[in-house]
C-alpha cells in the first residue's frame, strides 16, 4: 500500500535484441534458432519466454538463415500474437558484432534497458531474465549494465542502459563488448551458479549434452 501523494515507481521498460543470424558453421551451416528442445524450436521458446514479460520492442536479427527463421517466426506470431520486428544483417559474414549493430540501430526510442539475447541458449526462461531485471533495478549507483557470471565466465544475456546504447550508436561501427572493455566502470557484475547463462551450442556434442534435437 503507497501513501497518498505517492506512487510506487514504474518497472523499466523493456526492448529485447534477439541475435539469430549466425551460420551455425560448426554445425554443417545449420541454423542454431532452429534447434529444438522439447519438440519446440529454440526460437519459439525464447518468443514463450518474452510473452510472459512485458516489453515495448523486441528485434529478432536474421542474416544467412533469413528465409528459414523468417518462416519459423510467422507461425510463432501467428500462434502467441507477439509483436516482433524482422531486421535483416546485409553481412552477417562479418560476425556477430555486426549483426547487434544492425539490431541496434533498429530500436525506437520507447525503452529504458535492452536485453541483448543469443539464439543459442536453451536455458534461458523467464527465471533468468526476471533474475537479471532485477539485478539492474537494484544495480549500485553508477553502473548502467548488468553481465551474468558464472565463476570467472562471462554469461548472456546481457542488460544495457537506454543511456550507453544512445552513447554506442553515437560513435560509428561501435558495438557493445568493445564499449563494457573500455567502461568496465559501468558494468555490475551478477555472479551466479545458474549455467544456463553460459550453456550454449556450438557443436554436435553440445547439442547432445543440451538435450537438443536438428531439424
Amino acid at each position: 500500500m503507497t501513501s497518498l501523494g505517492k506512487t510506487s515507481p514504474l518497472p523499466p521498460r523493456l526492448a529485447i535484441l534477439f541475435l539469430a543470424a549466425g551460420e551455425g558453421s560448426r554445425l554443417g551451416s545449420t541454423p542454431k534458432a532452429l534447434l529444438k528442445k522439447d519438440g519446440d524450436s529454440l526460437l519459439k521458446r525464447f518468443c514463450q519466454t518474452a510473452q510472459s514479460l512485458s516489453f515495448t520492442q523486441f528485434i529478432v536479427v536474421t542474416g544467412f538463415h533469413a528465409q528459414a527463421i523468417e518462416s519459423e517466426l510467422a507461425s510463432i506470431v501467428g500462434d502467441l500474437r507477439l509483436p516482433i520486428s524482422l531486421v535483416s544483417n546485409p553481412h552477417p559474414e562479418l560476425g556477430q558484432s555486426s549483426s547487434v549493430r544492425v539490431g541496434l540501430e533498429a530500436l525506437k526510442e520507447n525503452y529504458d534497458v535492452l536485453l541483448i539475447s543469443l539464439c543459442d541458449q536453451p536455458n534461458i526462461g523467464k527465471k533468468e531474465i526476471t533474475a537479471l531485471l532485477n539485478q539492474y533495478e537494484q544495480r549500485k549507483s553508477g553502473t548502467e549494465i548488468v553481465m551474468p557470471m558464472v565463476g570467472r565466465q562471462r554469461g548472456n544475456p546481457v542488460l544495457f542502459s537506454k543511456k550507453v546504447i544512445d552513447s554506442i550508436l553515437a560513435i560509428p561501427g561501435l558495438v557493445c563488448r568493445p564499449f563494457m572493455n573500455d567502461h568496465p566502470e559501468l558494468v555490475e557484475i551478477f555472479s551466479t551458479d545458474n549455467l544456463a547463462y553460459i550453456q550454449d551450442v556450438d557443436t554436435a556434442v553440445d547439442i547432445f549434452n543440451l538435450g537438443l534435437q536438428r531439424l
